[in-house]
């Protein structure tokens, strides 16, 4: 019950915080209601809990797939990339779910499933790519999230015929038909569900809404949605294929979450089902947002605003928001107003800047009032009533190294947490401080854009008071910025990406970057190989270790470097950055259909560990570079 609870207050606060945007600024707010309204409607994959659902918005009518094998008596109900079992490739997904295609394999059955749309109506075709004499595939129509509405199934259970079998929802005062073909056969599970349809995996089966429609003209259907969609990709020419692996792999994690009635792209459906739903980490969604900008503006700009809208319940945006819990001790790094920024250069939308801005600028002081070190800041965790939950239960020390977004990184060992005064690690961090510092910046040239001249002013001196700082952690003997203990004033000689991102500040002079990038990026003892960039130097002795950040590569550490590299004349090094993220994306996307949360920095495998989700969007971080280098602008 306590979880229900949860969800509950968590509604209201987000709720809440809509309706203060709304006696705000009601313009902005209308202008977003748009974008959600638009977003929210017709059938798509909007069912968190698998991919083998597919839903209508706003009725709330679902047609899920069910498999059997009938030798065990064994049923999958759901199915997602990385489910114990099921072997799943995500193939295709249109922005707008008029057309999807995967392939699936459980036990001995393996089938390919298509969907498309016409107007109103959804048809489905689902090929067995097997002998799959063992196989049932159970239609099963049902109403989700209370929508209301009633389901019957027309004919006899036990129809044996490869002729039409029909269901009927009754929904709003109408009715739809749910057509399908195939061989029927009876099952007891239909005994349980009112309209279900159980027919044999081993033939073709067809699934038509709206109206009763034959195979052939199924077929035409989806293979118009398919051409549709592969035009679209053919625009990007040499990149058509990062632009697919990116559009997949956003769209296919784009669910409906009806506590708070929107539509959002959390990291991976796998992550959201264990967190009850949905779960949008702070980082993640913001680079998500980023690369939906590319693929769907409407998708970008829910994901931005979902993910800033909780600033106004917690102060500032928490490491995840999910529906069963929030981290109200710990941020993530901050990267939404460099984000929104990008947005409003591609897009022009002031509304969207009005719309966010004052919560991005409490988010932005929230840094030094909270993670204040000195004349530094620090990664940290700050105590709070109600900490007694679960997720609250590892050490201090972990949970800022959570705030970090680098979990378990090297750089962190045996660094002392002050629990007493601070609550921050003993760390000058020069990731965060970079990071920050670019904060400041993009949100100063936000706070412009609208007019805030006393903001942008406050903003501007707040970045010169950091750089300042982060100044004193360069090291001439090294080359480079280091991280540097506050306990003991001694530099850190343990190298990750993180330092190299002052490059993102556009504050680092020539001479500094061009010796980071020769002495140490382009260094193949520490960073540079086959497969770049991994998450500590290969000369660390942590980096054998291939287990999470210490040692796999991480897309958003490569994306962020990248951009760093964007303010300086490097041009052929950035041409090589780019080009060998991009082939570690397709390695796997193209072999597998999987895009990883992280990567083998030795071999570029993603499923050598259990701790990479295969379907997670941040690694398409790893190609978006490719297609933003066409436009690239500085990040000043």
């Amino acid at each position: 019950m306590k979880y229900y609870a949860v969800a509950f207050f968590i509604w209201g606060c987000l709720n809440l915080s809509i309706q203060a945007w709304a006696q705000q600024m009601p313009s902005a707010i209308k202008q977003y209601q748009q974008v959600q309204t638009k977003l929210a409607r017709g059938w798509n994959t909007w069912n968190t809990g698998s991919v083998l659902s597919q839903v209508h918005l706003p009725e709330g009518l679902a047609i899920d797939l069910l498999l059997k094998d009938t030798q065990t008596g064994e049923y999958l109900k759901t199915a997602l990339a990385g489910s114990p079992g099921v072997k799943l490739s995500l193939a295709k997904h249109s922005n707008t779910g008029d057309y999807t295609c995967l392939v699936l394999e459980w036990h001995k059955i393996r089938l390919k499933i298509q969907s498309a749309t016409t107007g109103d109506d959804l048809v489905m075709q689902i090929e067995p790519l097997g002998p799959n004499s063992n196989g049932a595939l159970i239609i099963e129509p049902h109403m989700l999230w209370g929508k209301g509405g009633v389901l019957l199934r027309k004919e006899n259970l036990y129809l044996k015929e490869e002729e039409p079998s029909t269901a009927y929802a009754f929904i709003r005062s109408r009715r739809t038909g749910i057509y399908t073909t195939g061989i029927t056969t009876p099952d007891s599970y239909q005994q349980q569900a009112a309209a279900s349809l159980g027919k044999r995996a081993d033939s073709p089966v067809t699934i038509s809404t709206g109206v009763a429609r034959t195979k052939e003209e199924i077929n035409t259907i989806l293979q118009r949605a398919e051409q549709r969609l592969q035009v679209e990709h053919d625009r990007y020419g040499a990149d058509s294929a990062i632009y697919e692996a990116m559009q997949t792999v956003l769209n296919w994690n784009l669910v409906y979450d009806p506590s708070n009635n929107r539509v959002i792209s959390p990291v991976s459906r796998y992550w959201s089902v264990s967190r009850g739903g949905y779960v949008l980490f702070c980082w993640d969604n913001y680079f998500a947002a980023w690369m939906l900008s590319e693929v769907d503006k409407a998708q970008a700009y829910a994901n931005v605003v979902e993910t800033t809208a909780i600033i106004d319940e917690a102060g500032f945006v928490p490491n995840h928001n999910g529906a069963n819990d929030i981290s109200y001790d710990r941020s993530q790094p901050p990267i939404g107003s460099m984000v929104v920024k990008r947005l409003y250069e591609k897009f022009h939308d002031k509304w969207l800047v009005e719309l966010l801005f004052d919560r991005l600028l409490k988010w932005n002081r929230w840094w030094p009032k909270h993670r204040q070190n000195g004349t530094y800041l620090s990664w940290g965790s700050s105590p709070f009533a109600g900490m007694d939950s679960s997720i609250y239960k590892e050490s201090p020390m972990q949970r800022a190294m959570w705030e970090s977004g680098l979990d378990n990184s090297p750089m962190y060992d045996h660094v002392p947490f002050d629990s007493i005064k601070k609550h921050t690690m003993e760390l000058a961090d020069v990731g965060l401080l970079s990071l920050y510092i670019a904060d400041c910046r993009a949100l100063a040239s936000l706070a412009r854009t609208i007019g805030r001249q006393k903001e942008m002013h406050e903003l501007t001196q707040r970045a010169q008071q950091y750089n300042k700082a982060l100044e004193t952690l360069w090291s001439e003997k090294d080359g480079i910025y280091l991280n540097k203990r506050t306990d003991n004033n001694t530099f850190s000689h343990r190298l990750s990406p993180t330092n190299f991102y002052p490059l993102l500040t556009g504050l680092t002079d020539k001479a500094r970057a061009e010796r980071m990038i020769k002495e140490h990026l382009m260094n193949t003892t520490e960073f540079w190989g086959d497969y770049i960039i991994p998450s500590i130097a290969k000369s660390d002795n942590a980096y054998k270790d291939n287990n999470y950040w210490r040692g796999r590569i991480w897309a958003p550490m490569n994306f962020l470097v990248y951009l760093g590299l964007c303010n300086y004349h490097v041009k052929n090094v950035r041409k090589e950055f780019i080009s060998k993220s991009e082939r570690l994306l397709l390695q796997s996307w193209i072999q597998e259909r999987h895009i990883f949360e992280n990567y083998n920095a030795q071999t570029g495998v993603g499923g050598d560990v259990t701790n990479s989700d295969p379907f997670y969007h941040w690694g398409a971080l790893l190609g978006f570079m490719a297609i933003i280098e066409k436009d690239t602008k500085t990040i000043n």
